[in-house]
């Protein structure tokens, strides 16, 4: 009969392979350290979905822009955004005639948030009393609602809005 510590049944048991205690501890392991990645990953996931949403209100700012260039003036409340890539929104026939078309380089059509909400776009109007300081020297307000739907609410994007990132990089000693 062989000692169980012989070599030949050292060898039997190395060659059998791991224990399935030894297989769970290392897949514990594993999931605590995919766990902890996961946890650290989650609110980067968060600003980079929120700095996509400022490059595509970029985007459409850049398109408002030349909207007012062709049409001397920005789209109104009622033709809202819409108007950047039809030119049915607009009331007369004539502006229609200067329209240049799709004003997206891409050709997007009926833009929609990350969470598949309209953008938000009110012109600002300065008879009413309301000064283009309110929208960091713009004639209007260009907002995405933000992932819960509802304007006026702290998960709103704005494009006049930086990350804070941005704004505390300045030098402040000085």
């Amino acid at each position: 009969m062989a000692h169980r510590f012989s070599p030949r049944a050292m060898r039997r048991r190395a060659a059998a392979g791991f224990t399935l205690i030894e297989v769970l501890i290392v897949l514990v392991i594993v999931l605590a350290i995919g766990a902890i990645v996961a946890v650290n990953l989650m609110p980067r996931r968060d600003q980079a979905l929120e700095d996509t949403e400022r490059v595509q209100l970029r985007m459409i700012e850049s398109a408002l822009e030349q909207f007012y260039l062709d049409m001397g003036r920005y789209p109104t409340e009622d033709e809202g955004i819409a108007a950047l890539w039809d030119k049915t929104k607009l009331e007369d026939e004539n502006e229609q005639s200067k329209h240049m078309g799709n004003y997206f380089a891409q050709g997007k059509k009926n833009l929609k948030d990350r969470w598949g909400n309209e953008y938000g776009y009110r012109p600002i109007d300065d008879e009413a009393g309301a000064t283009g300081e309110e929208a960091d020297g713009r004639k209007y307000e260009l907002w995405s609602n933000g992932k819960d739907g509802e304007e006026g609410t702290a998960d709103d994007i704005k494009l006049d809005e930086s990350t804070d990132e941005e704004t505390d990089s300045g030098d402040s000693g000085i």
